[in-house]
């Protein structure tokens, strides 16, 4: 049997299976992204279990299954076929081989995102000094390098990363990338209309 055939074979026959996937880390723009699909045409998979609030005013954009693949539920992902889904960076891994994946991966400078968080905990009554900006900063890198070498290694993935700061700033650009990367189908201008740049907050420099 001749497995370069074999393995060619089956990845073409996953690409029929893509599905489009949200990622980052926490406070890094996830849910900015997924507005802009929605307004570009594409259809989201939530369940509008987590409503907006201070942190969030648009609201999340999640499904709340998404949460258990760490724990093998995987089921749900036959329904996200064709659609697109918000996984956060830690939960990646977790994603079965036997679906191909179209991630936009939403990157944002470190204190920006140290600050977001800092301000959801105290929004929520939590301690926000449980753990200091350095030794997140530190997890949220060592994290990152681990997950962009998982993905790396997985040819059912392709990625595209996203600056949530330049974003803001320019979106043209990138939607652009975007779109290019997604099959050229998203209405550009739509996209751009949702951005509101007075939701970027925690701003440095």
């Amino acid at each position: 049997m001749n497995w370069s055939i074999v393995k060619r074979l089956f990845f073409r026959s996953i690409k029929d299976k893509n599905i489009t996937v949200v990622s980052g880390l926490p406070r890094s723009g996830t849910s900015l992204m997924m507005k802009m699909l929605a307004a570009g045409g594409l259809v989201l998979l939530t369940d509008q279990l987590r409503v907006a609030d201070e942190d969030n005013p648009e609201g999340y954009y999640e499904f709340e299954r998404v949460k258990k693949l760490n724990q093998g539920d995987t089921a749900w992902l036959e329904d996200a076929q064709g659609k697109v889904v918000k996984v956060i960076a830690t939960l990646l891994p977790n994603l079965p081989a036997s679906y191909f994946y179209r991630i936009i991966f939403m990157t944002r400078a470190m204190p920006e995102i140290l600050a977001s968080q800092r301000k959801m905990l105290v929004n929520r009554g939590q301690d926000p000094d449980k753990i200091s900006d350095e030794e997140l900063s530190r997890l949220f890198q060592k994290h990152l390098n681990q997950v962009d070498g998982w993905i790396k290694s997985q040819p059912h993935i392709e990625r595209i990363d996203v600056s949530y700061n330049q974003l803001v700033l320019n979106p043209q650009p990138d939607i652009d990338r975007i779109n290019q990367f997604l099959g050229g189908r998203l209405d550009t201008k739509r996209m751009v209309e949702v951005i509101n740049p007075d939701l970027y907050r925690q701003r440095k420099g």
